[in-house]
């Protein structure tokens, strides 16, 4: 009997045992990143202490400085990364971007996912070469576009979601950024101006305003660039929006150098049938205004971390805050209209559709 009663208890304890261990495999289970290049927001590796989803395992192409955390191997090149059986999904910030889409296609063709700086192509071809290679290998391809889900944008996207200013009929967007000798003069390096500043804008114009363009032509000019090369200063584009809106966006490198304003000072202000939602300087100043009154400010919501999003999901299935189609919806309009614009051969040329 007395042996009967201890073979049940050790029963009980390797069943207890087992199951505890299966809870703290699920709980425990995370995305084995690695990082590659510096070209960009790449993730720092500050980033992975304590993240419940995810753990750094590799980095390769990384700017020297600063100790990496222990069991962390550093690699010189993109092949060596793509080595490493950890890996399981890879940061880009290319440090060519004209790179990154044959980047991108390795690292899904070697069976990883990818999470890519912007503009993760130059080309619309390049972006469908992407989705083609992800969905060959059966792999999650995504940009790094969180920008709707900063604090005072995402509290404007629920405002708009909510009904508060009506229909939106027209959206304006600023983005401002300081000009400097680290801006390249070579638009295979960062994408470009039109690329690298505008899809911030047609991000906001869609995922906050909540309606896609339709159409969008462009401009663009050196005037007043004090260096040589290929790279502009300033943009400008018109759109149409689906729901039959209208929208704008200007684009450049001219906010001064030492002023209070954010490094990238920007605006958006989305207009509606029952009046307008707005954030201006950086985020400096958000409110609604509406025929009962003005709430300002407004209160901003938490700020949703993209790339724990896109960990989340992988990790337990998480549904993603934007489907891929309309996360990357922005970009393919942005690289239709700068495509029309270089085989115009002019750099004041618009491009419509």
């Amino acid at each position: 009997m007395r042996f009967q009663t201890c073979l049940v208890f050790l029963i009980a304890l390797v069943i207890t045992a087992a199951v505890v261990a299966g809870q703290d495999s699920a709980a425990g289970k995370k995305i084995g990143v690695g990082l590659y290049g510096s070209n960009g927001h790449q993730i720092r590796p500050a980033k992975f202490e304590g993240h419940p989803h995810a753990r750094l395992v590799a980095v390769a192409a990384l700017r020297e400085g600063g100790q990496l955390p222990a069991g962390v191997r550093r690699y010189a090149t993109l092949d060596e990364l793509l080595a490493d059986p950890n890996v399981a999904l890879v940061s880009l910030c290319s440090p060519r971007r004209a790179d990154q889409a044959r980047d991108a296609i390795r690292c899904l063709e070697a069976g990883r996912h990818v999470y890519a700086e912007k503009p993760v192509a130059l080309t619309e071809p390049e972006l469908d070469a992407i989705l083609a290679a992800a969905r060959k290998a059966g792999r999650e391809f995504h940009e790094m576009a969180g920008t709707a889900f900063a604090p005072n944008y995402a509290a404007m996207r629920r405002l708009v979601a909510e009904g508060a200013i009506g229909d939106v009929v027209q959206v304006f967007v600023q983005k401002s950024y300081r000009y400097g000798a680290s801006r390249p003069q070579d638009e295979s390096i960062d994408g470009g101006m039109f690329l690298q500043v505008g899809i911030h804008a047609a991000r906001m114009i869609e995922h906050v305003g909540g309606v896609r363009l339709q159409t969008l032509g462009g401009w663009e000019t050196k005037t007043g660039k004090p260096e040589d090369g290929d790279g502009k200063i300033a943009g400008a584009a018109q759109g149409t929006l689906e729901n039959g809106g209208l929208a704008t966006i200007i684009m450049n490198y001219l906010n001064p150098a030492g002023t209070p304003l954010p490094h990238g000072n920007e605006t958006l202000r989305i207009f509606g049938t029952k009046g307008y939602v707005e954030s201006i300087d950086g985020g400096g100043r958000t409110r609604l205004v509406t025929s009962r009154g003005i709430v300002e400010p407004i209160e901003p919501l938490p700020a949703l971390d993209y790339f724990d999003a896109v960990v989340a999901h992988l990790a337990t299935g998480a549904a993603m805050p934007l489907t891929l189609e309309a996360e990357l919806h922005p970009l393919r309009m942005l690289l239709r209209a700068k495509s029309e614009l270089r085989a115009a051969g002019s750099t004041t040329a618009g491009a419509r559709h």
